[in-house]
């Protein structure tokens, strides 16, 4: 069985052909989920504690060493009585209080048990967290994210495809890969359990362009790790096929007469745009050229958050260094986030000092940024809403309304503009049709936008989540791996 899987930025997902009827693989109760997997750390629990013979040893070294400081304490201060008296002349020994009581064996004994259940206890994390994590651990999606926001013992990693496609030094390349992997299997174990047959063989989706500061060598780079982390998740034979193809077989399926279509698909991480022939008696869509921009809804969302959020934990203020706001807004950078978190800000003016080290605890910017995400979303709909920020400082708010939208959006659309222009010439050829897809494509703005490049060419709206994992289930179901 062969099934088409759109590892997404932000939302994954998997499909198959059951003989001619297309099947969403589903996860839970949704046929999505949000990249993003969360690994608990093994907390030992203190009832498995005992004293075994090494341990026991420990308690009495730890004993033996309390009487030795003790001894040592006591006989400094006696120095400093004999001292005192010979000066003063006179004696102050009798005098109440000048001595603690000393601690009986009892006490010191039971502080050497709590020593060593503490570095027991300590130690079984830091194996825990080192260790080589089954799937069968892990959580994916919403509940990956609420569980590391509300236990916060363990890693969550969002978004691995967006690292994909970076300089990489080898840890971090392994740390990667093994969050793919886990994802991939995921996707495959679910399959295999919906379908009932064994899932060995996928079609997996592509940006035309992934996220990278090295061009074409990250892209490159970026498929050799996808590919290496589905042998490891279990598939036998992979293939990949770039998204706006795929929403173009899609698509295709839907024509029964030919026509020209213009595909962009306006993913989490990436916008990518075909020219395709489709639609009428061909087997399948004809490609006839493919763009891609490595910017999609997650940096609109980082502008977002940097625009409306941001001024209030001290963006702007000049004792605050501005690259820290971004590191904070970048949830799907765990580099950055490590920076972020590394900052001191003890001594930051107030009221912004005590509001990142607030942002600086566990799970807080992920629930920030699903704030930027929720909200860059009302804002197509709404002209203004306000967000509780409870999280970081009791009564504290943000108000939002379009102009935080409006500027979020600048960039990538001054971006998509450029990119449409850059397609329209070199097609030179008027499209019957523009086909519509990908999570982002929803924003009213970014339809408008792609109106203002092509007007008056009539705009199909696809399955903005859906689109792309159709049409990799179509070459699914046609190609022969």
């Amino acid at each position: 069985m062969q099934i088409g899987i759109d590892f997404g930025t932000s939302y994954s997902a998997a499909a198959a052909y059951v003989g001619d009827r297309l099947e969403g693989i589903r996860f839970g109760e949704q046929d999505q989920f949000r990249t993003a997997v969360f690994f608990p750390a093994a907390v030992p629990d203190p009832a498995d504690f005992y004293l075994d013979a090494e341990r026991e040893r420990e308690v009495e070294d730890y004993v033996r060493s309390a009487r030795a400081a003790q001894r040592s304490v006591s006989a400094a201060r006696q120095q400093r009585r004999e001292e005192a008296d010979g000066l003063s002349g006179r004696d102050s020994g009798d005098a109440p209080g000048y001595e603690p009581a000393a601690r009986s064996d009892a006490d010191l004994r039971a502080a050497g048990i709590r020593h060593v259940r503490r570095n027991w206890m300590e130690r079984l994390v830091r194996e825990s967290q080192g260790a080589v994590v089954k799937v069968n651990d892990a959580l994916f999606g919403d509940e990956a994210i609420d569980a590391y926001i509300n236990d916060g013992l363990g890693h969550l990693v969002e978004s691995p495809k967006s690292m994909l496609g970076y300089k990489l030094l080898p840890n971090a390349r392994r740390v990667i890969l093994h969050i793919a992997s886990h994802v991939l299997e995921h996707i495959r174990l679910s399959a295999t359990r919906q379908l009932g047959v064994p899932v060995r063989t996928a079609i997996l989706g592509r940006p035309v362009e992934f996220k990278s500061a090295m061009g074409a060598q990250g892209t490159a780079q970026a498929l050799e790790m996808l590919t290496e982390a589905a042998q490891s998740a279990g598939f036998e034979q992979i293939a990949f096929l770039e998204e706006p193809a795929a929403a173009a077989m899609h698509y295709h399926t839907q024509l029964s007469v030919p026509e020209r279509s213009l595909i962009v698909d306006v993913g989490g991480g990436t916008t990518d745009v075909a020219f395709a022939e489709v639609g009428g008696d061909a087997a399948a869509a004809r490609i006839l050229g493919s763009w891609g921009l490595p910017r999609g809804g997650t940096d609109i969302d980082i502008e977002l958050s940097l625009a409306a959020f941001m001024p209030l934990f001290g963006r702007g203020h000049h004792l605050i260094p501005v690259h820290n706001f971004r590191e904070a807004a970048s949830v799907h950078s765990p580099p950055q986030q490590k920076e972020f978190r590394g900052h001191n800000y003890r001594d930051a003016p107030q009221p912004f000092g005590a509001r990142l080290q607030a942002l600086q605890r566990t799970g807080a910017t992920s629930l920030l940024n699903r704030e930027a995400e929720r909200m860059k979303i009302a804002l197509g709909h709404v002209a203004s809403d306000r967000v509780d920020l409870d999280f970081i400082e009791d009564g504290l708010v943000a108000d939002l309304d379009r102009r935080h939208r409006d500027q979020a959006y600048t960039d990538f659309l001054d971006r998509l503009a450029a990119l449409l222009r850059r397609v329209r010439t070199d097609i030179d050829a008027v499209p019957d049709s523009i086909f519509l897809t990908g999570g982002s494509s929803r924003a009213p703005l970014i339809r408008e936008a792609v109106a203002r490049e092509f007007p008056g060419i009539r705009m199909v709206i696809g399955d903005a989540s859906l689109g792309v994992v159709s049409g990799l289930a179509v070459a699914a179901r046609h190609w022969q791996l």
